[in-house]
């Protein structure tokens, strides 16, 4: 099972990856735990300070923009 985390203060983008990331892991078969971080000090324990930011496994895989399903499901896939 793969960790992930959204983080972002809970903007329409934010929201959009979490919708996202969970319709891809559903996609591709993969089973997924999602936690949305939505304080500051969360987000600064990643160095993270552009949002939305989407961490796999405890690392930070993309800042500041939403990917696309193509590349979410390729970085939930070994």
């Amino acid at each position: 099972m793969k960790t992930v985390k959204v983080l972002g203060p809970g903007c329409p983008k934010c929201k959009k990856l979490a919708a996202d990331v969970e319709a891809a892991a559903r996609k591709a078969g993969v089973d997924i735990n999602l936690e949305k971080v939505t304080d500051i000090d969360g987000m600064l324990e990643y160095n993270v300070i552009a949002t939305p930011a989407l961490v796999v496994d405890g690392e930070v895989k993309v800042v500041g923009r939403l990917p696309s399903e193509k590349e979410i499901i390729a970085l939930l896939t070994p």
